[in-house]
C-alpha cells in the first residue's frame, strides 16, 4: 500500500477528470481541492473514476485543561521556577509536546517565601502536578504541586539509582544512601500503575 499523502486546505489534489470530489474536498475550475487538513484517500469501487476525499486523524488530540492532574518531566530549573514537559494527562499519554512552568510560589501551599526550587526538583525528575492556567502560543501551562498528593514521584540520584522517598521533603539513594531534597508526592492508588 502506498503511503498516504498529507494535504492542507486549499491544496490542489487532482484534475476533475481523474476523480470525483468526496468528503473534505471541493471542485473549482476543473480541479479538486482539499477543504480539510488530513490525508488524501482515493477509493475506486466499481472501476469508474475514483472518489477523492480527505480524512483526518480519527483520534482527537487530548489537551491539558485547568484542574487536571498531569505527569511531567523536569527539563530545567532556576531560582524562580522549574520548566517541564507534560507527558501524560491523567493516565493518557500525549501525542504532542506541551511545556509547563512550576513557579516557586506554586510548589507548596505553605512557607512560599522560603521555597528553594533546587531543593524541590532536579532536571530529569518525574512530577505529578495540577494545571492551574492554560498556556498559549508564547507561554507555557502554569502548574502547581501545592497539594500533598502532588510532587516528585520518580527521581534518580547522582549514582544513577532510583531514589526512595523517606519524608515529604527528602529522597534517599539505595546505593549510596545519600539523601537529596525533593518536594515528594504522596502518591494516591489511582496514579499507581503496575
Amino acid at each position: 500500500m502506498a503511503p498516504l499523502k498529507l494535504c492542507i486546505p486549499g491544496e490542489r489534489l487532482c484534475n476533475i477528470e481523474d476523480g470525483t470530489p468526496g468528503n473534505g474536498t471541493y471542485s473549482r475550475h476543473g480541479y479538486i481541492f482539499a477543504s480539510l487538513a488530513g490525508y488524501v484517500v482515493k477509493e475506486n469501487d466499481n472501476g469508474m473514476v475514483p472518489l477523492v476525499s480527505v480524512v483526518r486523524d480519527t483520534e482527537p488530540q487530548l489537551l491539558p485543561e485547568v484542574g487536571v492532574v498531569v505527569t511531567c518531566k523536569v527539563t530545567s530549573i532556576n531560582p524562580r521556577f522549574a520548566k517541564v514537559h507534560i507527558l501524560y494527562v491523567r493516565s493518557t499519554p500525549l501525542k504532542g509536546t506541551f511545556r509547563g512552568t512550576l513557579r516557586r510560589e506554586d510548589i507548596r501551599a505553605t512557607e512560599k517565601d522560603k521555597i528553594e526550587v533546587y531543593k524541590c526538583f532536579r532536571p530529569g525528575d518525574i512530577v505529578l502536578a495540577k494545571v492551574i492556567s492554560l498556556g498559549d502560543a508564547q507561554s507555557n501551562y502554569l502548574l502547581t504541586t501545592a497539594e500533598n498528593e502532588l510532587g516528585v514521584v520518580v527521581a534518580h540520584s547522582e549514582a544513577g539509582a532510583q531514589m526512595v522517598p523517606i519524608s515529604w521533603c527528602e529522597m534517599q539513594c539505595p546505593k549510596s544512601h545519600g539523601k537529596e531534597f525533593r518536594k515528594v508526592a504522596r502518591v494516591q492508588p489511582e496514579f499507581l500503575h503496575t
